[in-house]
Formats: structure tokens, C-alpha cells, sequence
């Protein structure tokens, strides 16, 4: 239940591994989660039996899962078992291009809304009941199609937009840490 001072115990932000796939819209959760464990001083450790890189910093666990994005559930519920930690415990940080650039948006749960990570982290867990937040990357336009607009990189205009929205999410998982994920709607969406 959702109150004051509620903490997450698992943070995730999802993305694709390697260097072809840094900095792309597709990898908005990791650029979040990079951004909160670096603030903190915490630093990356790859943890090989769960696929994932993962950092510990004041009870909270900020986790990387380094399977491709459509395979993202399997290294989260392996974590999740490990610490046992329930989905409502945890916050799932990841691009969505159903909304405008730079928007976030939190959720107690909900569908997949088409996202192919979160659509594994829900059939691995066998709940739609995982609170998360949504980082806007805008819609596909122009030739190339979806899978082009989130493989691709931010271009110049976008930056700085983009980097602002890393930030306010940055800022939005420290809020709701404090104050709940209600509190946290009312404040970012």
C-alpha cells in the first residue's frame, strides 16, 4: 500500500546492453538509474548469476538488467527472489514513446502499453502490479519506423531536452522514496 515515506527496495532501469545501444531513446532507463547511482556515490557491480549490474546504496538496490530488453524480466525476478522483494516494492524506470519528449509519468500498474521490457518483466512476475515511471522519448516520425526512433540517438534539438528530463526523473525517484507514489503523481505527471 502506497503511503508516506513508502521506499522502494528494487530500482530498475531497463535498456539494452553494449556500446551500440548507448545513449539510444531505447536506453532512457539506464541513463535515469546511472544518473541516481552516480548522485549517491554508489558504484556499478556486474552480479553474473543474475544478468545484470546492479548497486546498493541506503537499502535500495538499483539494478541494470544486461539481457536485451524483451528478455528484461528474467534478471529482475531473479534479484527480486534473491532479496525477496515483491513487484510492489520495486520501480521499473523505462522509455516510452506514447509520450511527448522530456514527460514523465508515474504508475501503480497497468498493461505493457506495447513496451516489449515491461512486457517481461509482467509475464515474468505474473503481475501487471508493478509501479513505474515512464520517461517520454516522443513518437517515431518520418521514415524508419518505431524500432529506427528508439535504437536511435537523441538528435542536437533533443539533447538538451531529454538531459533535463533524465534530471526531473532523477529528482522524481528521490521524491517518491520520501513522500509515496501518489504524492509522486500529483508532483510529476
Amino acid at each position: 500500500m502506497d503511503s508516506p515515506g513508502q521506499t522502494f527496495r528494487l530500482v530498475v532501469g531497463l535498456g539494452n546492453p553494449g556500446k551500440e545501444y548507448d545513449q539510444t531513446r531505447h536506453n532512457a532507463g539506464f541513463m535515469v538509474v546511472d544518473q541516481i547511482v552516480s548522485r549517491a556515490g554508489a558504484t556499478w557491480q556486474r552480479e553474473r548469476q543474475w544478468k545484470a549490474e546492479i548497486a546498493l546504496h541506503q537499502g535500495v538496490l538499483y539494478c541494470k538488467p544486461l539481457s536485451y530488453m524483451n528478455l528484461s524480466g528474467q534478471p529482475l525476478a531473479a534479484a527480486a527472489r534473491y532479496h525477496k522483494i515483491s513487484p510492489a516494492q520495486m520501480l521499473v524506470i523505462y522509455d516510452d514513446v506514447s509520450l511527448p519528449l522530456g514527460k514523465l509519468r508515474f504508475r501503480p500498474g497497468g498493461s505493457a502499453g506495447g513496451h516489449n521490457g515491461l512486457r517481461s518483466i509482467i509475464a515474468t512476475l505474473g503481475t501487471s502490479e508493478v509501479p513505474r515511471l515512464r520517461v517520454g522519448i516522443g513518437e517515431a516520425a518520418g521514415a524508419g519506423g518505431l524500432v529506427s526512433h528508439v535504437l536511435g540517438r537523441f538528435g542536437p534539438d533533443e539533447e538538451p531536452l531529454f538531459r533535463e528530463a533524465v534530471d526531473r526523473a532523477t529528482d522524481a525517484v528521490g521524491y517518491v522514496q520520501q513522500h509515496g507514489l501518489a504524492a509522486a503523481m500529483n508532483q510529476f505527471n
